[in-house]
């Protein structure tokens, strides 16, 4: 680059073109400015989440879960019937978490574009996806705080029922569940940028829900008996599933007890380092593709 043609914020080095620490400050500033209109966005979508009460409704709804599983399961004293109480709360969890975050998910975008607050928030100077992110983290907060809450009554009885010793299991399974919910809520998230309305989203959503919870166990569990998958067709079918991702996350601390492609899983010998990455995937790969369909419009 010539002394002509060189901006005036840089500077030379041994020949090569330099930032110069304006520039770099600048970009730092602007930075700074757009995780700050993010986490504004995440703390606003925080507390409307807490206004609506519906964090609450989840919370007594899981507290009733956990202590109702807990309670039926290891009323008996032994630590088999307290192992199977936690493989009933994660096979009835399979199907409430996902009900609960997508229901939470499923209005984040369409709702406030209904109503004309999204393109308020869109004439902000700040790029689409600190959109998605903020009200992703703002209903993830909140979600999270819900659950943990809603799990804890039912692993103070676990403990008064089976000791301390209870306290590691249940915490694995309580820790799969939030990161079910989250890959859920990310579904929602998504769901919620692709519908143009809310009756749609909500169709979307339960579609969704019937697909993971239901639907592509059974195809997949009759894939593997009918065709004799190899164990790469196994772990596919497991990995293609956030709910079965929790199901294998969450029952791996038990040997014989698990079912289904948890009990196939044992088999093709998936890893959990594997299985936890993929979940984490199904969280990320959701909003971000959100924040591209939002950014798109």
């Amino acid at each position: 680059m010539t002394e002509s043609t060189r901006p005036d914020d840089a500077e030379t080095d041994g020949g090569y073109v330099r930032e110069s620490p304006a520039l770099s400050g600048d970009t730092a500033n602007r930075v700074r400015d757009t995780l700050g209109k993010t986490w504004a966005l995440a703390t606003r979508e925080y507390r409307l989440a807490m206004r609506r009460r519906w964090s609450l409704g989840a919370t007594l709804v899981f507290a009733a879960f956990s202590v109702a599983v807990v309670a039926f399961g290891a009323s008996t004293a032994g630590p088999g019937r307290f192992d199977a109480a936690l493989v009933s709360l994660v096979e009835l969890g399979v199907y409430l978490v996902p009900l609960v975050a997508l229901a939470v998910g499923y209005d984040a975008v369409v709702g406030p574009e209904a109503s004309g607050s999204l393109a308020l928030v869109r004439s902000l100077p700040a790029p689409a996806w600190t959109v998605v992110v903020g009200k992703y983290a703002g209903r993830a907060g909140a979600l999270a705080g819900s659950l943990l809450v809603g799990f804890a009554p039912g692993l103070v009885l676990a403990t008064a029922l089976t000791g301390p010793d209870a306290v590691g299991p249940y915490a694995v399974v309580a820790l799969a569940a939030l990161l079910a919910a989250c890959g859920f809520l990310a579904l929602g998230l998504l769901v919620s940028t692709v519908a143009r309305e809310r009756t749609h989203a909500l169709g979307l959503a339960l579609a969704v829900w019937l697909w993971f919870v239901l639907l592509h166990e059974l195809f997949a569990l009759g894939a593997i008996a009918a065709l004799d998958l190899s164990e790469t067709g196994v772990v596919v079918a497991v990995l293609t599933n956030p709910a079965a991702c929790f199901r294998v996350l969450a029952l791996a601390q038990f040997d014989a007890l698990a079912g289904g492609l948890a009990a196939a899983v044992r088999e093709a010998g998936l890893s959990i380092p594997v299985t936890l990455v993929t979940a984490l995937a199904w969280v990320v790969g959701p909003v971000a593709l959100a924040a591209w369909l939002l950014e798109r419009r």
